[in-house]
C-alpha cells in the first residue's frame, strides 16, 4: 500500500455497509485506507442478486431514517443526488394482511391511518394512535441523540447525565407488545404496530419497547426505495471513499490479525501474504472475527454464547407475469402470533405458521424485472443456527434442525398463504427460485450461527453491554457493524461508522473533518430554529417573525374576560349572602355554602 510520507494508514476487513462508510470517512480525514473483503461485490448482505434481467435485494430492502444516509453523504462533501441515487418513496408503507380476509394499510398519510385505525377502534382509537406517535417520537428523538451519536465505551458511559434524566422515557425495561397495547386495545392493531421488532431480529414480546422508534420513523418519514436497488447507496459510497484515496480488494479473504505486544498491527491474508497498517478495524461479523481472526480468549468464548438474533429462508422469485394484487411491501401475519415467535426464538426453528415478508422491488421500480413481469423477494424469520453442522442435533434439540425440509414448508405456506389471503396463485407464475437459509448467510458471510442481524438487541446486549467499538485489550483495533454499538441496520451501521471514525481521530489527535452534532444536510431547518432560539444568526440576528419565544404570547382578550367573569361571579355571591340567600356553614368536620 502505497501512501504520502507520513501518512498514517488503516486496513478495513470487510466492505459492509460499516466498512465502506467507515473507509470513506477515514481517507477524508487523511487516512490511507484499503478494504479487504472475502466476496467479489461489496455490500455484505446489503447486495443485489441478478438473474436474467430480475434483480433482487439480497439483505435489506427498504430504506429508513433517509437523515442518516444524507448526513453520511453530507459528511463527505457531497450529498445523494450528486453522487445521482434517487430515493423513491414507497406508498403505501405496507399492506397488512390477515387470514380472516382482513388486510390493514399502513401508511404516512395521517387521513388514510386515521380511517384504518378508526375502522377497528373506533374515534378514541384514532386520539391513542397519536398518543403512540408521541412516544415512539421521544423514543426516536431521544435514542438518536444519547445513544447512535454516542460512544459507550464503558459501563461508566451510562452515567452520563444526559443519558440517566432520559432513560427511563425510553422504555428499555418494556416490550414493544406491552407499550403498545397501552395504546391500541385489539389484538389486530397490537400485531399491526408490533411486527417491526423483526427488523431487529427480535419478538416483540421480548425487544425493549424502545425499539417503536422503528414504527415512527416509517410513519413520520416514510419508507423509501433507491432506485436501482438498496446496493446504489453503497456503490455511491464505495465511488465517493476511492475518490477520496480507498483502495478496495475483493475476493480476498484474510485470515488473522497481526498481533504484535497486544497491539494491532496489521493482517495476514488467505494466501499468505502480510500487510502492515497504522490500525486495523474489523467490519466482519464480530464473533466470527474473535474466533477466527483473533487469539483465543475468554471473551471470544462467552461472546458465542450471547443471544443471537434470527436467520432467515429467504426466497428470491422470477415471475412470468406481474402480480398486481401485492404492494411493494407486504406482510403475513400469523394467526398463533406469539407462538409463532417463540418457535423462531425459543425453539430455533421454523414456525407452524409464519408471519413473514414479501417484497416487490418492481412495483416501485420497474427495472428490477423485465417488462410484464415481477421480482419478489420472501423473508421467512426462521431461528439461527443451534450448531456449527447446521443439523441442530442436541439434548434440547432431538429433532434437529432439516433445513431442506423447512426450506420446502416455507415454500408451500408461502404461495398457499398469499393465495389464500390475496387470491394471487404464484406458483403457475414462478419461473425461477433462489434461496438462502442459515447456512448459506454464514457461508457467504461469515456470520456467526447464520443470524442475519449480528446479536440481539436485548437490554443487556445494548449500550455498555454491547461489544465495544474498540478491542479491550488490543490497541489499535476497532470494530464497526451489525454487533458492536449502537446494532443492526443500516442506517444504524452508518450512524456507528461515525461514532467509531471519530472515536478513531480522537485518539490519534486528529482533526474531525466534518460538522458533528445534530447540525445534517437534510436539516438546515434545524439550523436556523437553533439560531433563532438562541436570538443570534448571521447579519446581526433572526427575523422577529422567525424568532422562537420560550413561553406561549398569552391573548390578554381571554385574560380580561375571564377577569371579568370571575367580577361579575363574586358580585352574585356578595349580593346574595347579604340578602340571607348564601350562607357558609361548619359542624367542626368541615365546611361548605348553604344556598336557599
Amino acid at each position: 500500500m502505497s501512501e504520502k510520507a507520513g501518512q498514517k494508514t488503516a486496513i478495513i476487513v470487510g466492505a459492509g455497509v460499516g466498512g465502506v462508510a467507515t473507509a470513506a470517512r477515514l481517507a477524508k480525514a487523511g487516512f490511507k485506507v484499503t478494504v479487504f473483503e472475502k466476496n467479489d461485490f461489496t455490500g455484505g448482505r446489503c447486495s443485489l442478486i441478478h438473474h436474467n434481467g430480475y434483480r433482487f435485494d439480497q439483505g435489506p430492502s427498504l430504506l429508513l431514517l433517509p437523515h442518516l444516509f444524507r448526513e453520511t453523504f453530507y459528511d463527505l462533501g457531497t450529498s445523494l443526488e450528486a453522487e445521482g441515487v434517487e430515493l423513491l418513496k414507497c406508498e403505501p408503507n405496507y399492506n397488512l394482511w390477515f387470514s380472516d380476509g382482513e388486510s390493514f394499510e399502513l401508511s404516512t398519510d395521517q387521513a388514510r391511518m386515521k380511517d384504518e385505525v378508526e375502522k377497528w377502534e373506533g374515534k378514541d382509537g384514532y386520539e391513542r394512535y397519536l398518543g403512540f406517535l408521541q412516544e415512539s417520537h421521544r423514543h426516536y428523538e431521544l435514542s438518536v441523540t444519547h445513544v447512535l451519536r454516542k460512544n459507550f465505551t464503558s459501563l461508566l458511559s451510562m452515567t452520563r447525565l444526559s443519558f440517566l434524566l432520559n432513560v427511563l422515557a425510553l422504555h428499555p425495561f418494556e416490550s414493544i407488545y406491552s407499550r403498545a397495547s397501552k395504546y391500541f386495545w385489539t389484538e389486530r392493531l397490537r400485531r399491526v404496530f408490533t411486527f417491526g421488532s423483526m427488523y431487529m431480529g427480535m419478538s416483540p414480546f421480548d425487544a425493549p419497547g424502545t425499539y417503536s422508534l422503528l414504527q415512527y420513523t416509517e410513519l413520520a418519514e416514510g419508507i423509501w426505495y433507491p432506485r436501482g436497488g438498496f446496493h446504489r447507496v453503497i456503490s455511491a459510497l464505495v465511488d465517493v471513499g476511492k475518490r477520496l484515496g480507498v483502495t478496495y480488494r475483493l475476493s480476498t479473504p484474510i485470515s488473522s490479525v497481526t498481533i504484535t505486544n497486544n497491539v494491532a498491527t496489521g493482517i495476514t491474508l488467505a494466501s499468505g501474504e502480510h500487510l502492515s497498517a497504522d490500525l486495523v478495524i474489523i467490519n466482519a461479523d464480530l464473533v466470527y472475527a474473535y474466533n477466527n481472526l483473533l487469539p483465543p480468549s475468554s471473551t471470544a468464548t462467552s461472546l458465542s454464547k450471547r443471544q443471537a438474533s434470527c436467520s432467515s429462508i429467504s426466497f428470491y422469485w422470477a415471475l412470468d407475469r406481474t402480480v398486481p394484487e401485492l404492494t411493494t411491501h407486504n406482510i403475513f401475519l400469523a394467526d398463533h402470533y406469539r407462538e409463532s415467535f417463540d418457535d423462531i426464538f425459543k425453539k430455533h426453528l421454523i414456525p407452524t405458521q409464519p408471519s413473514f415478508y414479501v417484497n416487490v422491488p418492481s412495483r416501485i421500480d420497474p427495472s428490477a424485472a423485465p417488462v410484464g413481469k415481477d421480482a419478489i423477494v420472501v423473508l421467512v424469520p426462521v431461528g439461527h443456527l443451534v450448531d456449527a453442522t447446521g443439523t441442530g442435533l442436541s439434548a434440547n434439540h432431538p429433532h434437529g434442525q432439516d433445513w431442506p425440509t423447512m426450506v420446502a414448508t416455507a415454500r408451500d405456506t408461502v404461495i398457499e398463504t398469499i393465495r389464500a389471503r390475496t387470491g394471487a396463485d404464484l406458483a403457475p407464475a414462478l419461473v425461477h427460485e433462489i434461496v438462502n437459509t442459515p447456512m448459506s448467510w454464514k457461508e457467504t458471510f461469515n456470520l456467526d450461527k447464520g443470524a442475519i442481524l449480528g446479536l440481539s438487541h436485548s437490554f443487556f446486549n445494548v449500550l455498555s453491554f454491547r461489544p465495544t467499538t474498540k478491542h479491550p485489550r488490543y490497541g489499535r483495533l476497532f470494530f464497526v457493524g451489525a454487533s458492536t454499538h449502537p446494532g443492526t441496520g443500516v442506517p444504524i451501521c452508518l450512524a456507528g461508522a461515525k461514532v467509531t471514525s471519530e472515536q478513531i481521530l480522537g485518539e490519534h489527535g486528529m482533526r474531525v473533518p466534518w460538522t458533528s452534532g445534530e447540525v445534517m444536510a437534510n436539516r438546515g431547518r434545524v439550523v436556523e430554529y437553533e439560531r433563532a432560539r438562541k436570538g443570534d444568526g448571521e447579519g446581526g440576528g433572526v427575523r422577529e417573525i422567525d424568532r422562537v419565544h420560550v413561553r406561549p404570547v398569552v391573548s390578554t382578550v381571554p385574560l380580561a374576560g375571564l377577569a371579568l367573569l370571575m367580577a361579575v361571579v363574586g358580585w352574585l355571591v356578595w349580593v346574595l349572602m347579604t340578602r340571607g340567600r348564601v350562607g357558609v356553614w361548619s359542624d367542626g368536620d368541615g365546611w361548605g355554602i348553604r344556598v336557599g
